[in-house]
């Protein structure tokens, strides 16, 4: 036997390695009771299998059911998570982040899956993590049927993790919402959002944290609280919302506000000929905002595409339902105002710089 090759090497294992089996079970069974929290009855069987199984002939009383689906994850909002070691929250911002898009085109949300990478698996903190996905799969009204757990030794440290997940949802194809519904006169009804959600992350940690130096465990007044509390602020979730107000109101089309700000996102649902007015001064963005664009110095215009500035949602819907859809809103608890209308392109050829920005 050669030298390099030498009998003194210890026997190898998996463990060895880096990834431990048992802790990954340990895990399966801490997240087990927040799992069941999430089932609806077309959830067939329990945690632990090779899929998740939903029962298709529940869309039986669909005339023609469209299924939509959508992925995301959280971002570089998770590393802020692991420096303050908390994990029960980020699992909010990755319902939203998927579920919140699904719901856009109407969609009822049906079931979601997860997958976790960790650096090495601390069962209580990947218990953690699931238990935040579970609790937001509960507040978007979908099931969590399934995920993935993976150690990666050697390509992240012990408590890097990274969190990703997929959802799909279901709407009558009659009334499926988007551009082509949208007409001049709608109204623009904005959804207050919850704060910075989980977009522009590495703007923000890049300015507070490494420009000025801030600490997260530090109390900011003009905050109210912590930096670190504040930047974990969950991301709302606005699905049930939404549904309600297809229920209550004739809405046209929704457009949820994340990477690329309010401007470019309102965007991507307005058709050709149409413009989205939306008017600056009928809000005040929280003080985050502020915080970051006069810390670090950052463009108005660059902080308008990156950060949501205060409007995690839109709804557009007809001027004469405008007053059904904020009282709709208003007791689901949901802070909305209308920031603008829907116009002509031809309508205004100089009022972005009075009215904030077109869109479309």
């Amino acid at each position: 036997m050669s030298e390099t090759t030498g009998a003194s090497y210890a026997a190898a294992s998996y463990k060895t390695a880096g990834v431990d089996i048992e802790a990954g079970d340990r895990a399966v069974e801490l997240m087990k009771e927040w799992v069941k929290k999430t089932q609806r009855p077309e959830v067939l069987g329990g945690l632990g299998g090779f899929a998740g199984l939903f029962d298709a002939s529940a869309l039986k009383h669909y005339e023609r059911p469209l299924l939509a689906s959508a992925t995301d994850g959280v971002g570089t909002k998770v590393d802020v998570a692991r420096q303050l070691g908390v994990y029960d929250t980020i699992g909010h911002d990755l319902v939203a982040m998927v579920m919140d898009d699904i719901v856009v085109c109407g969609a009822e949300p049906l079931f979601m899956t997860d997958y976790i990478c960790v650096g090495k698996v601390h069962p209580e903190r990947v218990a953690a993590i699931v238990k935040g996905i579970a609790e937001g799969c509960v507040l978007a009204g979908c099931a969590l049927v399934g995920g993935e757990t993976a150690e990666h030794p050697g390509l992240l440290g012990e408590d890097d993790f990274d969190v990703a997940g997929a959802g799909t949802g279901v709407v009558e194809a009659d009334r499926l919402l988007g551009s082509d519904r949208i007409r001049s006169g709608d109204a623009v009804i904005a959804m207050a959002a919850s704060g910075l959600h989980s977009n522009g992350y590495s703007l923000v940690r890049h300015v507070l944290l490494n420009q000025a130096g801030l600490s997260l465990e530090a109390r900011v007044e003009e905050l109210g609280r912590t930096l670190g509390e504040e930047l974990l602020e969950p991301t709302k979730i606005y699905s049930l919302d939404c549904l309600a107000l297809t229920r209550t109101t004739d809405v046209h089309a929704f457009s949820h506000v994340t990477g690329g700000g309010l401007a470019a996102n309102l965007a991507r649902v307005i058709p050709d000929g149409l413009h989205a007015i939306v008017d600056r001064s009928t809000w005040t963005p929280a003080p985050i905002f502020d915080l970051v664009g006069r810390t670090g110095r950052v463009e108005r215009l660059e902080l308008e595409k990156t950060l949501n500035m205060g409007v995690g949602m839109i709804a557009i819907v007809p001027e004469d339902s405008a007053d059904v859809a904020l009282t709709t809103l208003a007791d689901r608890g949901v802070e909305a105002w209308v920031a603008g209308e829907i116009t002509d392109r031809g309508e205004h050829t100089s009022g972005a710089a009075l009215v904030g920005y077109y869109a479309g």
